[in-house]
């Protein structure tokens, strides 16, 4: 797919943004239910704006929108309907424009990107089975529950969207036929453990799913140990051939029982030249990970 982001791909390297989550944490909002902080969507969207504009300031040149834990069965038990649900999706988006819009006020010929984020099946459960994947459905079931939300964030016209986080191979199978069609370009990336999928199939195999996408610009893998990215990296690029996409957590572990992260960070910024020279062309973190952690990232990246 022909696309300004896919352009971009082309010609450099590109940084993520860090974990949306722990920004806004850190200035004192609650996250501790089912929506996460797609919740700030209905309550505070002004506050996703500022933390995606501390991502931009840090050298982000993409923005995750706050919308992984969004979804219509969640805002449904919310009591929020199907036509504000999907406001909420594009509200989203326009969030993070927003935060762009600002970080280009003294360099207007900044280029800056939006990712629109669709989680896995298991992020709508928040039981943490999206690190385990085998949720019991079909392929036809899971593109049926993928879809109307994937339109949604389509219609809201983002540069790319970014379906992550993704478990195993079947839901993967369902979101790349989900995507076909929508007009926008895609990144696929899986959640790992070491050179498997979470549920336990092997990446080749993993990756080969989207070797032949169209739609499909970039694969690779996010929220995941930072050790295991390497490997992942290294087999996305030789089974796809497309642009690889690597933004692993902290190295913490989360405990989906209590609902907190566990252990010591093991991210050093120095891995992502390693990460760039076998194919990685969009990197960034995932949780825990934060702005000056991208700061870090964005030097490395322009040294080369």
């Amino acid at each position: 797919m022909t696309s300004d982001f896919a352009d971009a791909l082309a010609s450099g390297p590109l940084v993520l943004d860090g974990g949306l989550s722990n920004e806004l944490e850190a200035a004192g909002h609650d996250l501790g239910d089912a929506l996460w902080s797609a919740r700030l969507l209905t309550e505070d969207p002004e506050a996703l704006t500022r933390a995606h504009l501390a991502y931009f300031e840090a050298g982000a040149d993409v923005a995750i929108t706050a919308t992984y834990q969004a979804t219509f069965e969640g805002f449904a038990r919310r009591g929020i309907g199907p036509e504000r649900a999907a406001g909420l999706f594009a509200l989203g988006v326009e969030s993070a424009r927003e935060a762009a819009r600002r970080a280009r006020a003294g360099r207007p010929d900044r280029r800056l990107w939006v990712a629109a984020s669709a989680g896995p099946y298991g992020a709508m459960l928040a039981d943490g089975s999206e690190y385990r994947g085998r949720y019991g459905l079909t392929t036809g079931e899971l593109e049926r529950f993928h879809r109307p939300r994937l339109e949604a964030l389509a219609a809201a016209r983002p540069d790319v969207l970014a379906l992550e986080t993704v478990p195993d191979t079947r839901e993967a199978a369902a979101l790349l036929r989900a995507v076909r069609g929508l007009g926008v370009p895609a990144w696929l990336s899986y959640t790992v453990a070491g050179d498997r999928t979470r549920a336990g199939q092997p990446l080749e195999e993993a990756f080969a799913l989207a070797a032949d996408a169209a739609e499909v610009v970039a694969v690779g893998v996010n929220c995941c140990a930072p050790e295991d990215v390497s490997g992942a990296v290294r087999t996305a690029a030789r089974v796809t051939g497309k642009p690889v996409v690597a933004y692993p957590n902290s190295g913490e572990a989360w405990d989906a029982k209590s609902r907190c992260w566990r252990g010591r960070s093991s991210f050093a910024a120095g891995r992502v030249r390693d990460w760039r020279e076998h194919g990685a062309r969009l990197v960034g973190g995932c949780c825990r990970v934060g702005p000056p952690t991208i700061a870090s990232i964005a030097r490395a990246l322009a040294r080369e």
